[in-house]
């Protein structure tokens, strides 16, 4: 077990998680946040910023589309500026601001694709908009304009010429100046291209981590929860349905309050491998064909390799990863057996199935309490789950039913606000 109860835990390397994941949604994203997040920082640093700042248009830079949810979504700000851009970057600050350490990344996020316009732009909506957020606007703007399968060095020319011709009016002039002798060194071109130069990068950059305790966890693994959900009203609550349900049959077979408290943050993420999947598939109410199935089976498999990547989060990992295996070795992905697989695990499992069938989703209601026995004692029939958790989810049926339509219901709250924001 790892020590996630004694020792703190790195959100920059979480950030760099969630970084990691928005890419996997398609390869034309692959290491997109991480390409904005560093020549973001060259140019703050070319413009003499304080570190603080470097930092936080690191972050930024990382984070600065998560607001966009949807795979098309994403790939049309890449391709073109459509009318409605400003509203991911609203909805991206909304998912962030409540969270303190990042409450001024968010503010950075909101006005990230404000054009400068010859000065009108330092002000949007009565508000000062940071220079940060114009400095991440152009480089975004460089990165979008980069054709990844040509010579990058080739194209430098072409970009800086582009970049020149909307200095003044999309972007502020004394960055455009700074980008621009700052582009003139092959290494930054280089930097960019290379991948593995970039993982560097992001792990050097975030070296000096803020480290959160469990309850600091719980706060921004929340965010991942609804950053995971909100992508579709089919999935919406899904998450905090099964963090809250994972809590309490935890704390119902005798976990500690910290071992309670590291299970719904691994309800939080056990779905983080979903960002792969296309929204089609997600909200396809009929049976999925074979090709569909096979891409929602990956999903377990992107989320036990992301949070891979977090020191200190080897049994948060296997109890969010491991809850489409079944006892009889018969689950996905890694097909493991009874003998492998940890009571957290089978806790996470029976909860994400409790959550999934009592959960009312648009094109259905969920199940009644004798649907949901008939359900779970057929699985435990066919040694899929285990039955010393179901025994006793079902001798607190009502108590935690209520727990998790609590909680499905204060999500849904915040999912009615959050697609209500817009820049416009």
């Amino acid at each position: 077990m790892d020590n996630t109860n004694q020792n703190l835990i790195s959100m920059h390397e979480l950030l760099a998680c969630l970084a990691n994941a928005q890419d996997l949604v398609r390869p034309e994203l692959a290491k997109h946040h991480q390409r904005i997040a560093y020549l973001s920082y060259k140019i703050g640093e070319k413009l003499g910023l304080s570190r603080d700042q470097k930092k936080d248009l690191f972050i930024a830079g990382l984070l600065h589309d998560v607001g966009a949810l949807s795979t098309e979504e994403r790939l049309e700000f890449i391709e073109k500026e459509p009318l409605n851009i400003q509203n991911h970057a609203f909805k991206g600050a909304w998912l962030l601001e409540g969270f303190l350490p990042l409450s001024r990344v968010a503010v950075i996020i909101r006005y990230h694709h404000v054009p400068w316009k010859d000065g009108k732009g330092d002000i949007f909506k009565g508000v000062q908009v940071p220079l940060l957020s114009h400095i991440i606007h152009l480089a975004d703007s460089v990165i979008d304009a980069i054709n990844f399968n040509c010579e990058i060095l080739e194209q430098v020319k072409a970009i800086q010429n582009k970049i020149l011709e909307h200095k003044n009016t999309v972007f502020m002039p004394n960055l455009v100046d700074a980008f621009i002798s700052l582009s003139i060194q092959e290494y930054i071109w280089l930097d960019i291209n290379y991948k593995p130069s970039l993982n560097i990068l992001t792990a050097n950059l975030l070296a000096e981590t803020l480290e959160l305790d469990i309850n600091g966890l719980i706060d921004l693994t929340k965010i991942f929860a609804n950053i995971i959900d909100f992508r579709s009203p089919f999935t919406a609550n899904h998450s905090v349905g099964v963090a809250k349900t994972a809590e309490k049959l935890a704390e119902l077979v005798g976990f500690s309050e910290t071992e309670c408290k590291k299970m719904r943050v691994a309800g939080y993420l056990h779905d983080l491998g979903k960002l792969v999947v296309s929204n089609e598939i997600l909200e396809k109410p009929a049976k999925l064909d074979v090709s569909e199935l096979n891409s929602m089976k990956s999903h377990t498999y992107y989320t036990y390799r992301l949070l891979q990547t977090i020191n200190e989060f080897e049994t948060i990992n296997t109890w969010a990863s491991y809850h489409h295996e079944k006892l009889n070795g018969k689950g996905y992905p890694f097909h493991l057996e009874g003998k492998d697989i940890s009571l957290g695990s089978r806790i996470m499992m029976v909860a994400d199935i409790f959550t999934a069938i009592t959960e009312d989703r648009p094109y259905r209601k969920g199940m009644t309490y004798e649907q949901v026995v008939a359900v779970l004692n057929s699985m435990v029939s066919n040694q899929s789950i285990c039955p010393y958790v179901v025994s006793i989810l079902i001798d607190n049926f009502d108590l935690i039913d209520e727990i998790r339509k609590e909680a499905q219901l204060k999500s849904s709250i915040e999912y009615s606000n959050f697609i209500k924001v817009s820049g416009d």
